[in-house]
């Protein structure tokens, strides 16, 4: 925090002087003072809200000495929360000042996702609204559009559909999309960068609608993509394919591991081993976990009625990672780039249906150009 003449102090009920300023506020423009580095700490949850700003007249960088390990910055301001119109329901999580699921936390990975008769015909009908969403995030991705103006279009068209963004306020993520461009593995955080010709980007769509949530992402060139990235995107929806054609009933959870680990590291690929896949429907993450690399100890047999994501992330270097000073955006150590493709999967008596699949209305696949 930085000096300057004094002024009341903003913390809630201390009128002291005032001489020490946020300095993100100092670089928006803003006016909030301090009498002191205790008084700044314990109102830090409110105030981070006054820098979020819906006209930003500049860009920064706002962790320039963070050691960023590749060339992807990120820039703030953030534009403000979006509204979510009062009729539509929310998930338990959407107005907790810390966006802790309450439901998740009481039975975590105890309880599997299942679904069979109404509620099985309901989670079809959502996941087939959040393809519906990604497909119109898709239509959006060019050179110059920022990943805020992605992060406004899956906004707007989740509300025009009834349903609420799931990753909204979920543990406090700002946002209700995530944005993951070149090094970034997962859980991007869109803010006002522009998309550059070249890049690629994975969009993870996520809706809650009639108590249930959808769970999806895909990741896609924008412009002209060299033929390197070309190869780990198409490689990564192929670990995918691969393991949504071994679900059946009595595999074990464990096994889809090996079959994409294979595939990656046969191409040159390594698979991320931090983030997993998982349940999802009346809880957003829950049971079975599923892994996404070989050796893995993942717990379950697949039954009818099970619904889960496969999620493989898959880096074009090491397969570990770090996160960024936001506590959200997941890169790669080495700066090289990562792509992701998810699908949510039901295992049916004799097979497997993937719920999110693709629509006679999306887009021309990318990767069938290649």
């Amino acid at each position: 925090m930085s000096a300057i003449d004094q002024h009341t102090c903003k913390t809630e009920g201390c009128d002291k002087p005032a001489a020490l300023q946020c300095p993100t506020c100092a670089k928006l423009g803003l006016e909030s003072y301090f009498c002191s580095q205790a008084c700044f700490r314990s109102s830090w949850n409110a105030h981070k809200a006054a820098h979020v700003v819906s006209d930003p007249k500049g860009t920064y960088n706002p962790f320039p000495k963070y050691p960023y390990t590749g060339t992807l910055r990120p820039e703030y301001p953030l534009t403000p929360r979006r509204d979510v119109p009062a009729h539509i329901p929310r998930p338990d999580y959407a107005e907790r000042d810390d966006g802790m699921s309450m439901m998740e936390r009481s039975y975590g990975n105890a309880q599997m996702s299942t679904v069979s008769g109404t509620d099985e015909e309901t989670m079809r009908k959502v996941c087939i609204l959040g393809r519906e969403v990604l497909d119109i995030a898709a239509r959006t991705i060019r050179p110059g559009v920022t990943t805020d103006e992605i992060d406004r279009a899956v906004h707007e068209a989740t509300v025009e559909r009834n349903a609420y963004p799931s990753p909204l306020n979920y543990y406090n993520f700002p946002k209700s999309v995530c944005t993951s461009v070149n090094e970034v593995i997962c859980h991007g955080i869109p803010d006002q960068r522009k998309l550059q010709d070249g890049d690629i980007v994975n969009i993870d769509i996520s809706l809650y609608k009639d108590g249930f949530h959808a769970d999806l992402n895909k990741t896609y060139f924008v412009g002209s993509v060299d033929d390197a990235s070309k190869k780990l995107v198409k490689t990564t929806r192929d670990c995918l394919q691969k393991a949504i054609d071994m679900v059946k009933p009595g595999v074990k959870y464990r096994d889809l591991g090996a079959a994409i680990e294979k595939h990656a590291k046969a191409n040159g690929f390594s698979v991320v081993r931090t983030y997993c896949g998982h349940g999802v429907g009346k809880m957003f993450h829950s049971a079975p976990n599923v892994p996404h690399y070989a050796s893995n100890r993942a717990i379950g047999v697949m039954k009818p009625g099970h619904v889960f994501t496969i999620e493989p992330m898959i880096n074009a270097g090491s397969y570990d990672d770090q996160t960024w000073k936001d506590g959200w955006t997941a890169v790669t150590v080495d700066g090289k780039r990562s792509a992701q493709f998810e699908h949510v999967v039901l295992v049916t008596e004799d097979g497997h249906e993937v719920l999110t699949r693709r629509l006679p209305t999306s887009p021309e696949s990318q990767l069938d150009r290649i």
